[in-house]
């Protein structure tokens, strides 16, 4: 198998265990970082098709997409401090007077 084939199958693997991740557990902190682990498979498959096509889109879209996970992060673990503050703990379980 040649490299792109190898790094196209990394990130296929990196999505599914962030997907698996924000599926199954119930841990707040575990589901940001499942969409965490989804959006380094993109980037690295973003980057693996813009070296196999020497474009440079694929690799200033990873930039963005970075971006977007900082902030993302931030938001999200600023959300969990504040339910760990009200509620006592940060499981997705215990959040359900949130609603409505």
């Amino acid at each position: 198998m040649d490299t792109s084939t190898l790094l196209h199958l990394l990130s296929g693997y990196l999505f599914c265990m962030g997907l698996l991740a924000l599926l199954l557990q119930r841990n707040s902190i575990i589901m940001l970082m499942g969409i965490e682990l989804m959006l380094n498979g993109i980037n690295l498959s973003f980057v693996t098709f813009a070296r196999d096509l020497n474009d440079l889109a694929g690799q200033l879209n990873a930039i963005f997409i970075i971006a977007i996970a900082a902030a993302e992060s931030a938001v999200g673990l600023s959300i969990l401090v504040h339910v760990y503050r009200n509620f006592g703990g940060i499981k997705t379980d215990q959040t359900t007077s949130l609603r409505g």
